[in-house]
């Protein structure tokens, strides 16, 4: 009686384990889900030259990797296409030939254009 008795008590606990497992994994799951693909169309209306892209959470200056293969020249554009955000938005940072700054935020899980032009505030470290 006692074996059996001990039988169930070890079943309870791997159920109960089990269970506390896939409640612990679902926060993981569901933001795994809710990564979303998406593009940008960047127009370069400027009088300067881009020479970077980078992409940041919108909360966070955690730029990743410069996502131009080659600089956008005045009058030109490039889509960056199917990057992924696990968030609402997410910010875009062009750099110029100077090394100045501009930025935007553009929703994800659409397509957007973010079109520079000379009046475009940068930020030059200034």
């Amino acid at each position: 009686m006692k074996n059996s008795q001990a039988k169930l008590n070890s079943r309870r606990l791997i159920i109960v384990c089990i269970a506390l497992s896939a409640l612990a994994a679902l926060p993981l799951i569901s933001s795994a889900r809710s990564a979303t693909s998406t593009s940008i169309n960047i127009v370069n209306n400027s009088s300067r030259q881009i020479r970077n892209v980078y992409l940041s959470r919108v909360d966070v200056d955690d730029w990743g990797a410069n996502q131009l293969s080659s600089a956008i020249a005045p009058g030109q554009s490039v889509t960056i296409s199917n990057f992924s955000c696990d968030t609402q938005q997410i910010k875009v940072i062009g750099e110029d030939q100077d090394g100045c700054f501009l930025s935007a935020v553009v929703a994800c899980g659409t397509s957007s254009t973010w079109t520079i032009t000379n009046d475009s505030a940068a930020d030059c470290g200034q």
